[in-house]
Protein backbone atom coordinates (compact mmCIF):
# COMPACT_ATOMS: atom_id res chain seq x y z
CA UNK A 1 0.00 0.00 0.00
CA UNK A 2 1.62 2.77 0.13
CA UNK A 3 3.37 5.72 2.10
CA UNK A 4 -0.39 6.47 4.08
CA UNK A 5 -0.83 2.79 5.50
CA UNK A 6 3.15 3.07 6.79
CA UNK A 7 2.20 6.37 7.95
CA UNK A 8 -0.86 5.30 9.90
CA UNK A 9 0.33 2.18 10.60
CA UNK A 10 3.93 3.09 11.61
CA UNK A 11 3.25 5.94 13.60
CA UNK A 12 -0.31 4.40 15.66
CA UNK A 13 0.74 0.89 16.40
CA UNK A 14 3.90 -0.14 16.31
CA UNK A 15 6.27 -0.87 19.42
CA UNK A 16 8.89 -2.25 20.99
CA UNK A 17 8.66 -5.03 23.09
CA UNK A 18 9.86 -3.76 26.73
CA UNK A 19 9.76 -0.40 26.19
CA UNK A 20 6.53 1.31 27.88
CA UNK A 21 7.35 4.91 27.56
CA UNK A 22 7.41 4.20 23.78
CA UNK A 23 3.92 1.95 23.64
CA UNK A 24 1.73 2.85 26.57
CA UNK A 25 -0.74 4.59 24.41
CA UNK A 26 -0.96 1.42 22.88
CA UNK A 27 -4.15 -0.17 22.93
CA UNK A 28 -4.59 -3.79 21.89
CA UNK A 29 -7.90 -6.13 21.10
CA UNK A 30 -8.58 -9.01 19.58
CA UNK A 31 -12.13 -11.36 18.96
CA UNK A 32 -11.84 -15.04 17.80
CA UNK A 33 -15.12 -16.91 16.42
CA UNK A 34 -15.49 -19.50 19.61
CA UNK A 35 -16.35 -21.92 17.06
CA UNK A 36 -13.19 -22.47 15.13
CA UNK A 37 -10.02 -24.04 16.83
CA UNK A 38 -7.58 -21.76 14.89
CA UNK A 39 -4.94 -24.89 15.37
CA UNK A 40 -6.67 -26.68 12.54
CA UNK A 41 -5.15 -23.97 10.16
CA UNK A 42 -1.61 -24.33 8.82
CA UNK A 43 -1.47 -21.96 5.88
CA UNK A 44 -2.30 -18.78 4.18
CA UNK A 45 -1.78 -15.98 1.78
CA UNK A 46 -1.90 -12.45 2.03
CA UNK A 47 -5.45 -11.16 1.04
CA UNK A 48 -4.37 -7.26 0.97
CA UNK A 49 -3.68 -4.25 2.59
CA UNK A 50 -5.23 -0.96 2.62
CA UNK A 51 -4.49 2.96 4.21
CA UNK A 52 -6.20 5.72 4.85
CA UNK A 53 -4.33 8.95 4.65
CA UNK A 54 -1.64 10.32 2.67
CA UNK A 55 1.37 12.01 4.11
CA UNK A 56 3.48 13.21 1.10
CA UNK A 57 5.38 15.17 3.70
CA UNK A 58 6.43 12.25 5.48
CA UNK A 59 5.69 13.90 9.57
CA UNK A 60 4.12 10.63 10.20
CA UNK A 61 6.20 8.00 8.80
CA UNK A 62 10.52 8.25 8.55
CA UNK A 63 12.08 8.39 5.09
CA UNK A 64 13.24 5.24 3.34
CA UNK A 65 10.99 3.18 6.09
CA UNK A 66 8.26 0.89 4.20
CA UNK A 67 6.04 0.10 6.99
CA UNK A 68 4.03 -2.33 4.98
CA UNK A 69 7.33 -5.05 4.32
CA UNK A 70 7.58 -4.19 8.41
CA UNK A 71 4.29 -4.73 9.17
CA UNK A 72 3.84 -8.37 6.77
CA UNK A 73 7.21 -9.38 8.27
CA UNK A 74 5.53 -9.19 11.90
CA UNK A 75 2.51 -11.01 10.94
CA UNK A 76 4.45 -13.78 8.94
CA UNK A 77 6.90 -14.46 11.95
CA UNK A 78 3.65 -14.55 14.43
CA UNK A 79 1.87 -17.18 12.27
CA UNK A 80 5.14 -18.78 11.46
CA UNK A 81 5.63 -19.13 15.69
CA UNK A 82 1.55 -20.95 15.68
CA UNK A 83 2.95 -22.98 13.16
CA UNK A 84 1.71 -21.75 10.01
CA UNK A 85 3.15 -21.30 5.93
CA UNK A 86 2.63 -19.02 3.45
CA UNK A 87 1.35 -20.60 0.70
CA UNK A 88 0.05 -19.88 -2.90
CA UNK A 89 -2.21 -22.65 -3.54
CA UNK A 90 -5.10 -23.73 -1.19
CA UNK A 91 -4.32 -21.66 1.36
CA UNK A 92 -6.56 -22.02 4.74
CA UNK A 93 -6.51 -18.58 5.74
CA UNK A 94 -6.54 -15.35 3.96
CA UNK A 95 -4.99 -12.23 5.67
CA UNK A 96 -5.69 -8.63 5.67
CA UNK A 97 -4.54 -5.78 6.90
CA UNK A 98 -5.55 -2.12 7.15
CA UNK A 99 -4.46 1.15 8.86
CA UNK A 100 -5.99 4.71 9.32
CA UNK A 101 -5.43 7.62 11.26
CA UNK A 102 -7.95 10.13 12.38
CA UNK A 103 -6.26 13.35 12.36
CA UNK A 104 -9.21 15.59 14.07
CA UNK A 105 -9.08 13.82 17.46
CA UNK A 106 -8.61 16.09 20.68
CA UNK A 107 -7.94 15.10 24.10
CA UNK A 108 -7.45 16.65 27.50
CA UNK A 109 -3.93 17.13 28.17
CA UNK A 110 -3.08 18.07 31.57
CA UNK A 111 0.31 20.85 31.48
CA UNK A 112 3.12 19.13 34.04
CA UNK A 113 3.57 22.55 35.42
CA UNK A 114 0.87 24.73 35.82
CA UNK A 115 -1.56 21.46 35.84
CA UNK A 116 -3.87 23.03 34.09
CA UNK A 117 -6.05 20.63 31.19
CA UNK A 118 -6.21 22.39 27.68
CA UNK A 119 -7.92 20.88 24.53
CA UNK A 120 -4.82 19.68 22.12
CA UNK A 121 -4.91 17.88 18.81
CA UNK A 122 -4.03 14.18 19.55
CA UNK A 123 -4.17 12.36 16.11
CA UNK A 124 -5.26 8.88 16.40
CA UNK A 125 -4.16 5.99 13.93
CA UNK A 126 -5.49 2.40 14.05
CA UNK A 127 -4.37 -0.93 12.90
CA UNK A 128 -6.54 -4.35 12.07
CA UNK A 129 -5.14 -7.73 11.10
CA UNK A 130 -8.09 -9.93 10.12
CA UNK A 131 -7.65 -13.83 9.37
CA UNK A 132 -10.22 -14.95 6.75
CA UNK A 133 -11.17 -18.71 6.29
CA UNK A 134 -10.64 -18.86 2.94
CA UNK A 135 -13.34 -21.86 2.40
CA UNK A 136 -15.73 -19.99 4.05
CA UNK A 137 -15.05 -16.24 3.70
CA UNK A 138 -16.03 -15.25 7.57
CA UNK A 139 -13.21 -14.12 9.38
CA UNK A 140 -12.24 -16.04 12.69
CA UNK A 141 -10.01 -13.76 14.08
CA UNK A 142 -9.42 -9.81 14.33
CA UNK A 143 -6.82 -8.16 16.00
CA UNK A 144 -7.01 -3.97 16.51
CA UNK A 145 -4.70 -1.78 18.19
CA UNK A 146 -4.83 1.78 18.34
CA UNK A 147 -2.59 4.75 19.67
CA UNK A 148 -0.99 8.16 19.44
CA UNK A 149 0.42 9.45 15.84
CA UNK A 150 4.04 10.08 17.08
CA UNK A 151 5.01 13.38 14.58
CA UNK A 152 8.70 12.93 13.51
CA UNK A 153 9.83 9.69 14.76
CA UNK A 154 12.65 7.58 13.90
CA UNK A 155 12.62 4.34 12.42
CA UNK A 156 13.63 2.56 15.42
CA UNK A 157 11.26 3.86 17.12
CA UNK A 158 8.37 3.05 14.66
CA UNK A 159 9.49 -0.56 13.99
CA UNK A 160 9.41 -0.71 17.92
CA UNK A 161 5.56 0.63 18.59
CA UNK A 162 4.66 -1.36 15.51
CA UNK A 163 6.54 -4.49 16.71
CA UNK A 164 4.64 -4.16 19.88
CA UNK A 165 1.35 -4.31 18.11
CA UNK A 166 1.22 -6.45 16.19
CA UNK A 167 2.94 -9.47 19.25
CA UNK A 168 0.12 -8.14 21.69
CA UNK A 169 -2.62 -8.52 18.69
CA UNK A 170 -1.17 -12.18 18.36
CA UNK A 171 -0.49 -12.73 21.99
CA UNK A 172 -4.71 -13.09 22.05
CA UNK A 173 -5.03 -15.46 19.10
CA UNK A 174 -6.13 -18.39 20.52
CA UNK A 175 -3.62 -22.14 20.58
Amino acid sequence: MNRLFAVVLATLVLAVTGCASVTQDIKVQAESDPKVSISGYKSYAWLGAAAIVFDDAGRWEPPQYDVDAELKFYIDRELRKRGMTESSSNPDLAIAFAAGIDMDDFEFIKDPDSQLESLQNIPKGALVIALVDVRTGDPVWVGVAEGNLKENVDIKTSKERLNYAVTEMFKKLPK
